[in-house]
């Protein structure tokens, strides 16, 4: 071998090994290994970058892992005088079919704990010339490791995945599963293979809110990487700020898609929509640029499945269940208006429409409900607009029952502290506006998700304000401050200063656990404290009552 190709090749695979050794012992005291995880490593990048004044003077970089466009965590090594005797020929020839049978003879040896190679692994080595870039890459696969993994796979989808409740995995194997799911290696990437592995799993895991979004997050996450890197690469360049956007490749440089590839592409945008909405649309824009009608069929009209345009004199309505999306435009700002737009939403969730949808309004009026945390968005202003009209009460009431669902949100804001289970708008209007909706806003406040929604923390204060205290609404003021999340402060201006009241208080709390009773207090009296403190200003019968609703809580 040339020497200066021999002096880089110890350089370099020192290096290697000095940074195995020492991701080998991180790797050897793991020990809660997944069943569905053979290996770690899967990458090596051996790299040469040329010094900024002199190309002499740069240094060998070494990545274990596939780094980001963005950053540079390189190991870096110094180089000898050897680097100048180097040509292109030479590293072609000589270097890099000797880096390459090294690896691969350690890549199938035992040197390493044996989860320390995963069974595919990828080796790269660039090196920057003054003027150009010399690159390659090569591929190793243990087929052994794989085919285990291929059976340890089909037998978890046996053993863990199919069967009946109470089986479910372990929560570990979750992430490992999904990407599983998405390696063309081990499973057909078809929607009829994928799909009901992850809504069957998915199912399992409802009852447990916390389990279930980290599946939904590593499953969306599997889907969307095999588009990123296994599809839109074929026939995209990356562009843009950090590289998120695509550009079309010219077409001589890409072929065409295969009909199978696109249609898996076209389930994964549709299939990821639900958490990222704005993905879900850029994927089925590129895929129309890759000439798929039904994408866009599902960017026009949606899936086919719905009605999705209504107009008459008084409304101009149009639906799109893929993209989850419903404009209404008010043509005439009157009660039959608002009734038909009623009728038309209503009618598309009897039918299985999307619930968590974003609806898009064009109205000269522009009503909003007496709640701060409220987003003054276009559901929130239609649902405000149309409760100015009793006459349509029963039918707001009929849509806060069709859009009501634990676990759901609106797509009407980006998610955060003011993203709302749907029919909160239509039941807070109600709710403030008729006692006849009492229950309905009580059904309402025992779905609502506690620990992940905010916006009902305000509905007692618009409540009160609406209808005041009373020993009717008691139990509807009882059920909004128990449906409030932890970070709730107690009410202001709240006034419960006669002996009925307390009595139909205390009826409310009577059989409830300790903890739900110090909630209320604490919303409605700032907490033990200050409710025996009150017990000490007033006087009888309202200081007795006080104190038998204080007894309640010590």
């Amino acid at each position: 071998m040339n020497q200066a190709a021999e002096a880089f090749l110890n350089e370099v695979w020192t290096s290697i090994q000095e940074i195995y050794k020492k991701e080998n012992q991180r790797i050897n005291e793991i020990k809660d290994w997944s069943r569905l995880q053979v290996g770690i490593k899967d990458y090596l990048r051996v790299a040469w970058r040329k010094g900024e004044l002199n190309w002499a003077n740069g240094k060998i970089h070494v990545d274990v892992h596939e780094p980001y466009s963005w950053s540079d965590d390189s190991y870096k090594y110094e180089a000898g005088p050897y680097i100048e005797e180097l040509t292109e020929e030479i590293l072609m020839q000589e270097f890099v079919p000797a880096l390459c049978e090294r690896m691969e003879s350690l890549f199938h040896s035992t040197d390493y704990d044996s989860h320390f190679f995963n069974y595919r692994f990828e080796l790269v080595f660039e090196f920057e010339w003054e003027q150009s870039m010399q690159c390659h890459s090569h591929h190793f696969v243990n087929e052994r490791k794989r085919e285990s993994l291929k059976q340890a796979l089909d037998q978890f989808i046996e053993s863990k995945i199919k069967p009946e409740l109470p089986v479910r995995p372990n929560e570990k194997d979750d992430f490992f599963f999904a990407h599983c799911l998405v390696n063309p290696d081990l499973m057909e990437q078809k929607q009829e293979v994928i799909e009901p592995l992850i809504q069957r799993l998915s199912e399992k895991l409802r009852s447990n809110k916390e389990r279930s979004d980290s599946w939904t997050y590593y499953s969306t996450m599997a889907l969307k990487g095999w588009a990123d890197e296994r599809f839109l690469v074929k026939f995209f360049d990356r562009t843009g700020h950090y590289r998120m956007d695509w550009a079309l490749k010219p077409e001589q440089e890409r072929q065409e898609p295969k009909t199978e590839e696109l249609d898996f592409f076209l389930y994964i945008a549709l299939a990821i929509g639900n958490k990222e909405p704005d993905t879900r649309k850029k994927f089925l824009d590129l895929a129309v640029q890759l000439g798929s009608k039904q994408a866009a069929d599902y960017v026009k009209r949606g899936s086919g499945r719905f009605e999705n345009e209504y107009k008459s004199t008084l409304i101009q309505a149009s639906a799109n269940d893929v993209l989850q999306a419903i404009d209404i435009r008010i043509v005439s700002e009157q009660e039959a208006a608002y009734g038909k737009a009623l009728d038309f939403i209503n009618g598309l969730l009897r039918e299985g429409f999307p619930k968590g949808y974003k609806l898009k309004l064009k109205s000269s009026e522009k009503h909003y409900l007496p709640v701060k945390k409220l987003a003054k968005s276009g559901l929130h202003q239609f649902f405000a607009n149309a409760s100015r009209f009793p006459v349509l009460y029963p039918k707001i009431a009929e849509y806060a029952e069709l859009a009501m669902e634990e676990f759901a949100w609106y797509g009407d804001v980006e998610p955060s502290e003011k993203s709302v289970m749907p029919g909160t708008y239509a039941v807070l209007a109600l709710g403030l506006s008729s006692n006849d909706y009492f229950p309905l806003f009580r059904r309402y406040m025992g779905l609502v998700d506690t620990e992940h929604q905010s916006a009902q923390d305000d509905f007692a204060i618009a409540f009160i304000e609406a209808h005041g205290v009373t020993v009717e609404n008691m139990p509807v003021l009882v059920s909004l401050v128990l449906g409030s999340s932890d970070s709730a402060k107690p009410l202001k201006n709240i006034t419960i200063d006669r002996a009925e009241l307390v009595d139909a208080l205390i009826g409310e709390l009577a059989a409830m656990e300790d903890y739900l009773r110090e909630t209320v207090i604490y919303r409605l009296f700032g907490g033990n404290k200050k409710l025996a403190q009150a017990v000490k200003k007033e006087s009888s019968p309202i200081k007795d009552k006080l104190a038998q609703l204080l007894a309640l809580v010590e």
